[in-house]
């Protein structure tokens, strides 16, 4: 990914600080230049990355070092502090409340990503067990409203829309009226081609007849720097703007849209990390720089596992810790690592791992996981419930049908046996584990 690209390249130069034998004047400005080289290749803009370099050196080598940390901390605190400060040092979170009902209004130019940010909006209210809805008042692009209902359908959310609607005023009053159980109406609006002008002028027409609780811009993260004319237009037309930045995986510029956008001081509130539903996080700039520089983001990384957390009653607690534990239990540990996202992704999360674990070791336990489920998935509950009747002809049947060896099925068996004895070793020791949130070892 992209953004990887930018962060694995500071990381770089942080560790060529951590390996420095002396923190002196050359070491700071080789980490300055350093930084420079990866923000302009990220396409951050030319006077921006010069102020960040400016401060850098200047808060790196003349001020005074605080007590109880070394020069060395202290020049990756002032690396931090100052990227944070590039992309935003605040950002104000979007309050909802259940049983209040807010709107929102989600514009942006016409391939943005504005409908699919939408869905992901929805989607990310879901988890946090508010009731969203939706309504397409784009009137003008053909297929919008089909394509909305179709990523709805995705997460089981309310869509309404009319296909051959001319007024989307009206749309979006009967939406709002449909909706009136709902804790959070998400308003997909018409885009335009590169006439910003023309969208500020229907945003504020909707925006006075619907009155909805926030206005957010959508802004597309691979234009990089361009964003700077979208985020300063829309900043200048409403002061309850929010911005959402998408397409943050696959483009080389996306460190210059953000820096581009927080430079006009507009509020960035979400980032759109991937392609799946899933893919959408609340901006926080220290989180991010923080993932940027290696040193993990472990925040993000238990809100996941929380979003994922099995819950178990207590009777089946008490029987895994008994010994009771079977494949069909450890199926769902694999399934909550799995609705957590991608392996790699959460890996990165942790302080340290960030971009020191190899791609394939990565790709190869994701890979391993996914095999794992898919044995499993191929048994017979008898097998599932009582793993010690499967004898060599099970076995072999079981990868037949799985499109596996009869190695990867033994693989998996070893693997179970080691987390039976884990949980039985757990008992023992009066501990409860964090049952629905272990990783397997590979």
């Amino acid at each position: 990914m992209a953004l990887d690209r930018l962060g694995s390249s500071l990381y770089g130069a942080v560790k060529k600080v951590f390996r420095a034998s002396v923190i002196d004047e050359a070491t700071v400005k080789e980490l300055v230049r350093d930084i420079q080289r990866a923000l302009l290749q990220a396409d951050v803009n030319v006077q921006l990355v010069l102020g960040l370099s400016r401060r850098i050196e200047e808060r790196a080598l003349k001020e005074n070092v605080p007590l109880g940390i070394s020069r060395r901390e202290h020049v990756i605190k002032v690396v931090y502090q100052e990227l944070t400060r590039l992309i935003g040092e605040k950002t104000v979170p979007l309050r909802i409340e259940p049983g209040k009902k807010q709107s929102i209004m989600l514009v942006g130019i016409q391939g943005s990503g504005k409908t699919t940010a939408s869905a992901k909006l929805a989607r990310f209210f879901q988890k946090k067990g508010l009731k969203p809805a939706l309504i397409c008042a784009d009137t003008y692009r053909p297929g919008a409203y089909a394509q909305l209902t179709q990523l709805a359908d995705r997460i089981n959310v309310p869509v309404y829309g009319e296909e051959n609607a001319k007024n989307p005023v009206k749309v979006v009053s009967k939406g709002l009226s449909l909706f009136k159980d709902k804790d959070i109406i998400l308003i997909d609006t018409a885009g335009r081609h590169k006439a910003e002008h023309e969208l500020i002028r229907e945003m504020k027409f909707l925006e006075k007849s619907i009155k909805p609780n926030e206005v957010m811009m959508v802004i597309d993260g691979t234009i990089g720097q361009q964003a700077l004319l979208q985020a300063k237009t829309f900043h200048e037309a409403t002061p309850i703007g929010a911005i959402l930045v998408t397409k943050l995986d696959g483009s080389a510029r996306g460190g210059g849209a953000l820096s581009a956008v927080a430079a006009t001081g507009s509020p960035i509130k979400f980032i759109g990390t991937g392609e799946k539903i899933e893919d959408l996080e609340p901006f926080i700039p220290p989180r991010f720089v923080g993932r940027l520089l290696g040193m993990g983001d472990l925040e993000t990384l238990l809100e996941k596992v929380r979003e994922a957390e099995i819950k178990v009653p207590e009777k089946k607690a008490r029987a895994i810790l008994s010994g009771k534990f079977t494949l069909t239990d450890m199926y769902d540990q694999f399934e909550a690592v799995k609705s957590m996202g991608p392996f790699g992704k959460l890996m990165k999360m942790l302080p340290g791992l960030s971009y020191d674990l190899p791609e394939d070791a990565l790709n190869l336990a994701e890979g391993r996981l996914e095999t794992w489920r898919v044995i499993i998935q191929s048994m017979k509950p008898e097998e599932r419930d009582k793993p010690k009747v499967l004898n060599s002809s099970r076995i072999r049947r079981v990868a037949r049908g799985s499109g596996t060896t009869e190695k990867e099925v033994k693989d998996l068996l070893k693997q179970y046996s080691m987390m039976r004895r884990m949980l039985k070793m757990f008992r023992r020791k009066k501990k409860l584990p964090f049952l629905g949130r272990g990783f397997p070892k590979f």
